[in-house]
């Protein structure tokens, strides 16, 4: 898979788009709920990659969408891994003051502000999920994304890989049970950008599940590297504490398999997800080197 030249500028021109589209579903900040609407637009206008929405308006774009319906569900996916980052952020989870080089939520509203937002997130994105049915003739694909949205973000997707998490903090783990937080919490949301784009689109369930295991590979790639970076990075770079795996008791695979192990299995992700990736007949040779980008990240 070739990087293309032009890569860095493509990909700055893509985020803006998608940038616009998320600002257009952000919630009024008016009326009595208007410090609680300010907090959801603080948390959803801070710098961020939009990785996410990106990758699942480009999964549409590759098998074929030609219509906004994806557009919904690129916002609400954008708001349910905003929403996750604004409780992880909580004293009572990982007690963090920063997030994306800006203060943390909890931290400029208040601990309770900053739980009640992140709920109220979470259920205003199946609100603006739910709006995609004023953009598509064909329900049935709309009804099959919602399902899918529910199922990778509920209890046996993102917040089931959190609560494992929570529930781990200072005990040792084993590799399984690592895998098993790293494959809900953080693969799960990017399964679903690679799933929803190809579902909108009307594209074959094997074609889906295919994309489904790219998703998973890129993820625990991208959650290795992660690890490894809260190790060698620093706050600048990555907009966020580093070493807090290390103060909250947390096992990570550094701590588990040290430095070079962890290198290599990110390593082995992110080919199994290329050689996936590439097998595929429909071609996206930008979400290629998007998700090239995602599991080698260097920040």
């Amino acid at each position: 898979m070739e990087r293309s030249v032009n890569f860095k500028e493509i990909l700055a021109e893509k985020t803006a788009e998608t940038e616009k589209i998320l600002q257009k579903y952000l919630p009024r900040e008016e009326g009595l709920t208007a410090e609680l609407s300010a907090a959801i637009n603080y948390s959803m206008r801070a710098p961020g990659k939009r990785l996410r929405p990106l990758m699942l308006l480009e999964s549409y774009r590759m098998f074929g969408g030609q219509e906004q319906v994806a557009e919904p569900f690129a916002a609400a996916l954008e708001m349910i891994h905003t929403h996750s980052l604004i409780h992880d952020d909580l004293p009572a989870l990982d007690n963090d003051d920063y997030r994306r080089g800006k203060k943390a939520t909890w931290a400029v509203y208040g601990e309770a502000m900053g739980v009640l937002s992140g709920d109220t997130l979470l259920n205003y994105a199946y609100e603006v999920a739910l709006s995609a049915f004023d953009c598509k003739k064909n329900s049935q694909e709309v009804i099959l994304a919602l399902q899918l949205l529910a199922c990778k973000t509920g209890i046996f997707g993102m917040l089931g890989g959190q609560s494992v998490d929570v529930a781990m903090e200072g005990r040792l783990m084993d590799e399984e049970t690592l895998y098993f937080i790293y494959k809900k919490k953080t693969s799960a949301l990017l399964e679903a950008a690679l799933m929803l784009g190809p579902v909108l689109a009307g594209a074959s369930s094997q074609k889906v599940r295919l994309m489904e295991q790219v998703g998973s590979y890129v993820g625990l790639a991208f959650q290795i590297r992660d690890d490894i970076l809260d190790v060698t990075g620093t706050a600048k770079s990555i907009g966020k504490p580093v070493h807090s795996d290390e103060k909250n008791q947390k096992t990570t695979y550094v701590s588990l398999k040290g430095l070079p192990g962890a290198e290599r299995e990110a390593a082995r992700l992110s080919a199994e997800a290329y050689r996936l990736f590439d097998s595929l007949e429909e071609k996206n040779p930008f979400l290629g080197q998007l998700l090239m980008q995602l599991a080698e990240r260097q920040k």
